[in-house]
């Protein structure tokens, strides 16, 4: 059908092209010439542009599957936080019909999206809610690889899906262009990567020479720390830090011990947002107090006024450029990186941002 639809279109644009050539008046200028040929080259694009929105949709994810949407998926459900933030990023609000729970503890949603505060939720990683997202009847669910059964159950009940495992910067463009391919935002999406793509060349500028010792400690105790395989590991190697962990390569979060933090010898500890500590805590435990961060007071905790920058969300290249603040804070002005962080939140996110509330 769609082979005879052009056929027919070239058809009748030959015979009016033909038409025109012989009606044309001897006078007739080279620009009306163009004109002409501009009308059929916008013909011939209208008609491809057509075919592209009614052909398929071919991804693979990031456990290998091949999904095929029928045509771009207007009703979505996200049951990850990552995705549920890039959702505001590629302008898809109006879309998502469910998100992950614990909504109301994500400031960003508030800021960004107050309306994904009264959508139903679909449970948790460790909970996930099967029979909740099918009752939305979505175009797309998309969740974390972890969640392979459920992805796996959703696919047996013809649900589309996508699985998605942003962890590290390469990681997160994938999927960036996974989710703009499905949801017909490749624009946005390519706009977010080339930002990315540009910033790490200034980050690289800012890294100094020498390496700096970095300890990043977890969400639920100091010692519990980002390994090799994270993507905290990433942000610190790029904002020209060493990880001290990152000899640990057979897990994610590895706990360690007080003898092992002591021999690291960091010398900058960076505490995640949302940690269930203080730097107060690190200050006062007599054990660490002659670990190099401690005695030279370079314990940092990162912002978590938006989002929580360590994690692979889209703001996260703001966690990597505050990293490098940090580690290299000789090198820039803490005021041009809370113009930074204003302007991509109010280029992406669409919300003016209180620069007071940035802070080092």
């Amino acid at each position: 059908m769609k082979f005879w639809k052009r056929s027919i279109l070239f058809l009748l644009v030959f015979v009016i092209s033909v038409s025109m050539v012989g009606c044309k008046p001897k006078g007739e200028s080279k620009v009306d010439e163009e004109i002409t040929d501009a009308s059929t080259e916008e013909l011939q694009n209208k008609e491809l542009e057509q075919e592209s929105e009614e052909s398929e949709i071919i991804i693979t994810d990031h456990l290998g599957r091949t999904v095929t949407l029928d045509k771009k998926a207007e009703k979505i459900v996200s049951g990850y936080y990552i995705t549920t933030s890039m959702m505001i990023a590629l302008g898809l609000e109006d879309n998502v019909v469910g998100i992950e729970a614990k909504a109301k503890s994500r400031p960003i949603y508030s800021l960004a999206a107050p309306e994904f505060l009264e959508l139903p939720n679909v449970g948790t990683a460790k909970e996930f809610n099967l029979e909740g997202t099918i009752a939305l009847e979505p175009d797309l669910v998309i969740l974390p690889i972890r969640l392979k059964d459920a992805v796996e159950s959703l696919e047996k009940m013809g649900i589309k899906v996508i699985a998605v495992n942003p962890e590290n910067m390469d990681l997160l463009k994938e999927t960036l262009k996974i989710v703009g391919l499905a949801t017909g935002t490749t624009e946005r999406a390519d706009r977010l990567i080339s930002y990315y793509d540009n910033k790490y060349i200034q980050i690289e500028k800012l890294a100094g020479a020498e390496k700096k010792k970095v300890y990043l400690g977890g969400n639920s105790d100091f010692l519990s720390t980002a390994a090799k395989n994270m993507y905290q590991n990433h942000m610190i190697e790029a904002a020209g830090g060493i990880n001290v962990a990152s000899d640990i390569d057979d897990t994610y979060w590895a706990t360690i011990s007080y003898e092992q933090l002591i021999a690291y010898n960091p010398d900058i500890i960076v505490i995640v947002p949302e940690a269930d500590y203080t730097k107060d805590d690190i200050i006062n435990d007599a054990k660490l107090a002659g670990i190099n961060a401690v005695k030279n007071n370079k314990i940092y905790v990162m912002p978590d006024t938006f989002e929580a920058w360590d994690s692979p969300v889209p703001s996260s290249i703001l966690g990597t450029m505050w990293l490098t603040f940090v580690i290299n804070e000789d090198t820039q002005n803490f005021d041009d990186f809370k113009e930074e962080v204003a302007n991509f939140y109010e280029t992406f996110y669409d919300f003016t941002v209180d620069r007071e509330k940035i802070t080092k």
